[in-house]
C-alpha cells in the first residue's frame, strides 16, 4: 500500500509540479515596456552617423544592458530627397524606468557618446517638453 501511494505521489509531483510552478511564476512575469521615438538626421551627417553606429562602444552597450534596455534598434529613412529621419525602438525590462534613465544620462561614457551623436540630429518640431528624440504612440503590436 505504501509503495502504491509513493508511486501516486511521485506521478503527481512529476506531472503537477511543473504546471504549478509555471502558473505561480510564469504568470507574474512583467512584460517589457516598448518605446519608439523619432528625430531628424542632418543630411551632411548621414555617413558619420552610420559609421558611429557601426562601431558602438562596448561600454555604451554594457550600460544600456545594465539599465535594462533590450532589443534596441535605430532605423534610418530618407523620406524626401535630402530629408532624413531616425526611428528608434527599444524594450525596457526593469522596474524603475525613471531611475534607470537617470543612471544612463549621468554616465560619463554615455555623455561622451551623445556628444558625438547629438550634433548629427535635429529634434522634430512637435516633440514634447524635455524630449530630444520625440516619443511616439504605439498603435499596434503583436508577439
Amino acid at each position: 500500500m505504501y509503495r502504491h501511494s509513493f508511486k501516486v505521489i511521485l506521478i503527481l509531483v512529476i506531472l503537477v509540479l511543473p504546471l504549478a510552478l509555471h502558473f505561480a511564476f510564469g504568470q507574474s512575469e512583467k512584460k517589457a515596456l516598448r518605446f519608439g521615438s523619432v528625430i531628424c538626421l542632418r543630411q551632411e551627417k548621414v555617413i558619420e552617423y552610420r559609421r558611429l553606429h557601426s562601431q558602438v562602444w562596448p561600454v555604451v552597450l554594457n550600460r544600456l544592458r545594465e539599465c535594462n534596455i533590450r532589443n534596441y534598434s535605430i532605423y534610418l529613412k530618407e523620406t524626401e530627397p535630402g530629408k532624413y529621419y531616425l526611428f528608434s525602438y527599444y524594450e525596457y525590462i526593469g522596474t524603475d524606468y525613471t531611475s534607470d534613465m537617470a543612471v544612463l544620462a549621468a554616465d560619463p561614457e554615455i555623455k561622451a557618446w551623445w556628444k558625438m551623436t547629438d550634433p548629427c540630429q535635429i529634434p522634430i518640431q512637435l516633440k514634447k517638453e524635455g524630449e530630444f528624440w520625440a516619443g511616439m504612440d504605439e498603435v499596434f503590436h503583436t508577439d
